[in-house]
């Protein structure tokens, strides 16, 4: 069974041969982190880390592009949007937001959440459970919405 990291170095080696330097320089960006992540902690990372990590870099992204947008650099926009469908490749099947909703309606119900002020409890308990599956933001803002006012 060939884990996350096997197949992003596989990638990475096909990307070499293929000379596409764009997607050698992501995969390789990804490579990295997950390296100085298990330097940092002294651990191997597991699949589930790897898409953590994963993750981190497309909100990065996105968040880079929000900024080149604004500053008029469509150019740079562009290289950050092929940044993200390399990225993306690396994470699983992702939740629908329908399926985030109903799933964060019987997490709120299980822990019998009462407000607002359940709201961290409610979340840490929804990282473990949607961990690579949804995009936090819109489990938070499924959180916020299945809290009781």
């Amino acid at each position: 069974m060939m884990t996350l990291k096997d197949r992003v170095t596989e990638d990475m080696k096909t990307a070499m041969r293929a000379k596409n330097a764009e997607r050698l320089g992501t995969i390789r960006l990804l490579l990295a982190a997950c390296k100085q992540r298990e330097v940092d902690e002294r651990i191997v990372l597991d699949d589930l880390a790897v898409i953590g990590i994963v993750d981190k870099m497309i909100k990065q992204r996105k968040d880079s592009i929000t900024a080149f947008v604004q500053g008029q650099r469509a150019d740079l926009a562009a290289r950050e949007s092929a940044e993200i469908v390399v990225l993306e490749a690396y994470l699983p099947q992702r939740l629908s937001a329908e399926q985030v909703t109903a799933q964060v309606a019987a997490l709120v119900a299980e822990l019998g959440a009462g407000g607002p002020g359940d709201m961290g409890r409610v979340m840490a308990a929804a990282k473990a459970r949607f961990a690579g599956q949804a995009d936090m933001g819109m489990v938070s803002a499924a959180v916020k919405q299945a809290l009781p006012r």
